[in-house]
């Protein structure tokens, strides 16, 4: 068993860095262990825009090494591994990697969640060449072009009604017949005259050599295929919550999600919270995980200082 840390942080996106920076700046002293894919989802975007004091843009990986240096500067510390277990039945806490325990009177979650891809490896070259699966993060980069949505529930309308902001044309490709998003959205899609539907559909690749050209389109009741010129090509079959270590540990919602308390980032077990993108599944930007994970510093700082009064 380690020496008893104050604050162990679980994940090193925006969300985790920036609790890191508080929590380093009120002499927490804090743990993170970062995980092997360190940065969040932020290191598979190429160009940021929208986050404030980088007029220019900044790549979505400088700006986390950014992160992480402001965050060492205060005295952090980092483990680049993965967290195997953790166990929040007692305090301290114990968080294991590997053969090794960590014991922490407080944990902060901010493991963040992974957008669902369809698998090919065509999509897998060109992400963030003209692949993105978020459009208010990407869309402004498609201006006047047309541009290619997969999905049918309500995050892929969503984004499609979104990019018609931008985008001259926007085609929603969909497996079924029908939409699976709620009625009033289908309805707003249906009749905007920028946004087309091929029906019972698969994308099987996408084309472009160093970035996108277009994709190839499958029917599936005829097994035809045919090409459809684009320069985006936007996934939103939906996200996944990277909390499946947190199973039977702490409330999770029917999603995945950790229920935090509407009011902070508290958990259902006192000396845990919960930020980022484990617990958002609503706005998912760098920004507003970058605000909950000051906020997870926050409410631990308070958490200890109560703490160490009733002892």
């Amino acid at each position: 068993m380690s020496t008893l840390e104050q604050v162990i942080i679980i994940g090193s996106g925006p969300a985790g860095l920036t609790a890191a920076i508080y929590a380093a700046r009120a002499n927490l002293n804090p743990l993170v262990i970062e995980g092997y894919q360190s940065g969040g989802q932020l290191m598979l975007t190429s160009d940021v825009e929208n986050y404030p004091g980088y007029p220019e843009g900044v790549l979505g990986p400088e700006m986390m090494a950014d992160f992480r240096k402001q965050a060492e500067r205060f005295g952090t510390r980092f483990i680049t591994q993965d967290v195997t277990k953790v166990d929040f039945s007692k305090q301290p806490f114990e968080i294991s990697v590997g053969n090794t325990i960590y014991s922490s009177r407080v944990a902060i979650i901010s493991t963040g969640s992974s957008a669902q891809w369809l698998g090919l490896e065509s999509e897998k070259r060109l992400m963030g060449k003209g692949v993105s699966a978020c459009a208010t993060c990407d869309g402004a980069f498609f201006r006047d072009q047309k541009v290619v949505v997969v999905g049918g529930g309500d995050s892929a309308i969503e984004e499609a009604t979104f990019l018609t902001k931008f985008a001259s044309e926007v085609v929603v490709v969909h497996r079924r017949d029908e939409l699976r998003a709620s009625k009033i959205m289908q309805e707003r899609a249906l009749k905007n005259e920028k946004i087309s539907f091929l029906w019972n559909s698969v994308i099987d690749k996408v084309l472009g050599e160093k970035e996108v050209e277009g994709v190839r389109v499958k029917n599936l009741q005829t097994n035809e295929t045919q090409e459809v010129a684009c320069q985006g090509f936007f996934v939103a079959i939906g996200h996944k919550p990277n909390t499946q270590l947190f199973t039977e540990q702490i409330e999770l919602d029917d999603k995945g999600y950790v229920v935090t308390s509407k009011k902070n980032t508290k958990t259902n077990i006192p000396g845990v919270f919960a930020c980022g993108d484990a617990q958002d599944h609503v706005y998912r930007q760098a920004i507003t995980a970058a605000g909950s994970g000051c906020m997870a510093a926050i409410d631990a700082e308070r958490y200890l200082e109560e703490l160490s009064h009733s002892s």
